[in-house]
Order: C-alpha cells, then structure tokens, then sequence
C-alpha cells in the first residue's frame, strides 16, 4: 500500500471516531442531527479555549471525559462479568 493511501486511511479512521464521539454524547440525538448547529457549538468552544478562560474550561472537560470514559470502562466491565 502506498504511504498516501495509508495516511488517507488514518486520517479517515481518526475523523470517524471523531465523528463517533458526538454520537456518544449525544450531541446528535439532542440537536435533531442539525449540522449548524453542532458547528456553532464546537465554534462556541473554539472560542473559549482561545479565551482567557481556557485553562479553566480544559481541565474542567478534560475531567468531566475522563470520568465518562472511566464510568463506560467500569460498566463494560461489570456487563462481562455477568
């Protein structure tokens, strides 16, 4: 395989999980799958991670995906042991 196919086919694979991360939080069930508008939302974010606020709302996200990624970790667990 030639290296652009390979590129093209990370950079495909990293957009479709992107992609899947709005699905996960329900992004696209709550906005009735209305493209503006999630792009006006993940511009409201770009804004404030360019704000003074920036560090603030980092960590703040950060944690708050960490600890949902932590909880889905924890229930998969618990739904194998079943």
């Amino acid at each position: 395989m030639r290296a652009w196919q390979v590129e093209r086919r990370k950079r495909t694979r990293h957009l479709i999980e992107l992609g899947g991360l709005l699905v996960k939080a329900g992004i696209v069930e709550l906005t009735n799958d209305d493209r503006a508008m999630i792009y006006g939302a993940l511009l409201w974010m770009a804004d404030k991670l360019q704000s003074h606020e920036s560090v603030h709302e980092r960590d703040l996200w950060a944690a708050k995906g960490k600890q949902a990624f932590d909880a889905e970790r924890h229930d998969g667990q618990m739904g194998k042991r079943s």
